[in-house]
């Protein structure tokens, strides 16, 4: 079951978690199920930043971006009860198990799904899955620690 939240918009986004433009790298949240699981989309588009130099003539979606866009989703996952989630940074502690299955090109629109496999109180384990027309393009197992600014 789905929890809809009144806008899962970028600004939804934006309050949620400390990102922002250019290294904002999700658009909107589809559906988030509090404390188990969350589907996010990142709309890639030509005039990114990143792409003028990667790589010129032959767009590419760096594989550590989308990697991030997968970590942005899982931060807002686990960000989304947090009450003084102000305070509060999620870091990276590992990728395990990356694999890159697709190139990702200006055009296509990243469906991120992630599912936690293990939240304690500050350390959680993520599954992640970033998809192009419903074939993966990347996935990795992601760790985390929440942290005070």
């Amino acid at each position: 079951m789905s929890e809809k939240e009144p806008l899962m918009d970028i600004r939804w986004i934006m309050s949620v978690i400390p990102h922002r433009y250019p290294l904002l790298l999700i658009d909107r949240v589809l559906e988030i199920e509090p404390n188990n699981s969350i589907v996010a989309i990142k709309n890639v588009t030509v005039n990114e930043e990143f792409f003028s130099g990667h790589f010129p003539g032959h767009p590419v979606m760096p594989g550590v971006l989308v990697i991030e866009a997968m970590a942005q989703a899982g931060g807002v996952l686990l960000m989304h009860d947090v009450p003084d989630r102000d305070n509060k940074l999620i870091y990276f502690t590992t990728i395990n198990k990356a694999k890159f299955r697709r190139p990702v090109v200006p055009g296509d629109q990243l469906r991120i799904e992630i599912e936690i496999l293990r939240l304690r109180e500050i350390f959680c384990k993520l599954s992640a899955r970033a998809l192009v027309d419903g074939q993966v393009a990347a996935e990795a197992v992601l760790s985390s620690a929440m942290m005070d600014r």
